[in-house]
């Protein structure tokens, strides 16, 4: 759906994007990672043809964002990082209005039904909290009925039962067939919705994999965190395969190694008939991931 080959834009003598590629499958949910100045917000942008590239290759359903403008805007929706509408808007006459634009666009109606908006149809859009506003913005990006859409920095300043619900709708619009590109901040976000992700750093791709791919590449180890009835033996706990340290405070044992040393653990308390209260074992997460990576 999405071809990105080598793409690369300067503003001045800073290179913002430089040689990225990547490409986006029909129907999947594509993020993109990186710290702030990375250029995910240049590469999206570029996509969506609002800027061109300096030199490379963007392919949106085969057609070029900025020769063929005017086609891909009727297949490629965009919820923009930033956006803002005329305060005494209301929700009906923004759909109304965004409608107008598409020769064969959704019913928004039914869009605003399906994204909880239907309540709010004569609000302001200066009266919407900011759940209620970011609906708007992704019903604005999907009235044309498109066959992808960009989503940059969707949850951002939402509290986090407005961006769970977010996210439930970025999944149903998957499941309705629309492929998703998908830019963010949010790791957990980037963890429970995305097929891939492309990481970028300083203008480059430094990695391209599924969330668990990802994860699999990180060094950062695994900790385990009990207390037992009957204490087990330092020489026990040093021999388990991988562990890089033990240590112990306030009647609690910590035990610091990797996926291997967890499976030893286990049957560790198994042979010994030990029970660790409080057990805790971190999973290595995509927040551990990306400091890899971005380091």
């Amino acid at each position: 759906m999405i071809e990105v080959q080598d793409l690369r834009k300067a503003y001045g003598a800073r290179r913002a994007v430089d040689g990225v590629t990547f490409s986006v499958e029909e129907g999947e949910i594509f993020g993109i990672l990186g710290p702030n100045g990375a250029g995910k917000t240049t590469t999206v942008e570029c996509v969506a043809g609002l800027r061109a590239p300096d030199t490379g290759r963007i392919r949106v359903a085969g057609l070029d964002p900025v020769a063929d403008h005017d086609r891909v805007t009727r297949l490629l929706g965009v919820q923009l990082q930033r956006s803002e509408l005329q305060a005494r808007l209301t929700v009906r006459e923004a759909l109304d209005l965004y409608a107008s634009f598409y020769e064969h666009p959704a019913d928004h109606r039914a869009l605003a039904g399906r994204l909880g908006l239907d309540a709010h149809l004569d609000v302001q859009f200066a009266k919407l909290s900011g759940g209620q506003k970011q609906r708007l913005f992704i019903a604005l990006a999907l009235i044309g009925d498109p066959r992808a859409v960009i989503l940059d920095e969707l949850t951002t300043g939402l509290d986090p039962r407005a961006r769970r619900d977010t996210w439930t709708l970025v999944e149903d619009v998957r499941a309705s067939g629309v492929t998703v590109l998908l830019v963010t901040h949010v790791m957990e976000e980037a963890q429970r919705l995305c097929d891939r992700i492309a990481v970028i750093d300083r203008g480059r791709v430094t990695a391209l994999d599924t969330p668990a791919g990802l994860i699999d590449r990180t060094t950062t180890a695994r900790t385990i965190s009990f207390a037992a009835d009957t204490p087990l033996d330092r020489a026990d706990l040093d021999a388990l395969p991988g562990t890089t340290a033990v240590t112990a405070r306030d009647g609690r044992t910590v035990v610091t190694g990797t996926d291997a040393t967890v499976d030893a653990f286990v049957r560790l308390l198994a042979r010994r008939a030990v029970t660790a209260r409080g057990l805790r074992i971190t999973d290595t997460t995509l927040d551990d991931a990306y400091l890899d990576l971005t380091s």
